[in-house]
């Protein structure tokens, strides 16, 4: 399966015309849909609030660029509340982000496209699953990505040093990802911000601020841009199976 490589985006948003869909739409029950969930909360001194929103795009768009899917604009404000203390993080509550999710999924149906795969890059946002359970129950084809197993594929593929517990947030994936995406972005510093806090239990009680000054649980002096690269191209290769699982192959 590849992409037709007429499919481009400007910045976060895709560039597609109706026309562009309409073409694409011979086969409008085998569609998949692709929708990005980032956030915009603190990723320490360096990265950008609007990090996991970049991932996410970064992936949906490698995405789109190996299979025939229709790449949706990015939800860009989610679950965030365990950042709270830190400025600039803005958060809506779990059921709004259902909800949200739950109408787009309704309207892409409407129009004929059958499946949604969620591309999610914040790990707070918890309640996608929970969408992606009840919707799979109902006997409609959704589908959360990455899982656990693809983002460790991508991180050995990679040569990634960091273990995914370690690596939990503004690390060597995350910076990673930045390096080869948008350079541009990243602020001096990551090279001297490492921080590990492996023992997390009661993150959800006390948020992010009881295990980390800096905003920083991770080693992102370790991420390069080659590394960023193969992360994304071993996530593109994982989403063949999510194809395959939804009846889109």
């Amino acid at each position: 399966m590849s992409g037709s490589g007429k499919r481009s985006a400007s910045g976060l948003v895709p560039a597609d015309t109706t026309e562009d869909v309409r073409t694409r739409g011979a086969g409008v029950s085998r569609q998949v849909a692709v929708l990005p969930v980032g956030s915009f909360e603190q990723h320490g001194p360096f990265l950008p609030l609007a990090t996991d929103t970049l991932v996410a795009c970064a992936v949906a768009r490698a995405i789109a660029e190996a299979y025939p899917v229709h790449l949706l604009p990015p939800v860009t404000i989610s679950c965030s509340h365990e950042h709270a203390a830190w400025p600039g993080t803005v958060s809506i509550s779990s059921v709004t982000l259902h909800a949200v999710i739950r109408d787009i999924a309704d309207s892409l149906r409407r129009s004929g496209v059958e499946a949604l795969v969620v591309v999610n890059g914040h790990g707070g946002n918890y309640v996608l699953g929970n969408v992606v359970q009840e919707s799979s129950a109902r006997g409609e084809r959704m589908a959360l990505f990455p899982a656990a197993e693809d983002w460790e594929t991508a991180r050995e593929r990679a040569g990634v040093t960091t273990s995914l517990l370690t690596d939990m947030h503004a690390g060597e994936i995350e910076t990673s990802i930045l390096l080869h995406t948008h350079p541009e972005m990243l602020r001096p510093g990551y090279e001297t911000s490492d921080f590990v806090a492996d023992d997390r239990r009661h993150l959800l009680s006390l948020g992010m601020s009881a295990y980390t000054d800096s905003g920083v649980i991770g080693r992102p002096s370790l991420g390069s841009a080659e590394k960023g690269k193969e992360l994304l191209s071993s996530l593109s290769d994982s989403f063949a199976a999510y194809l395959s699982v939804l009846g889109a192959e």
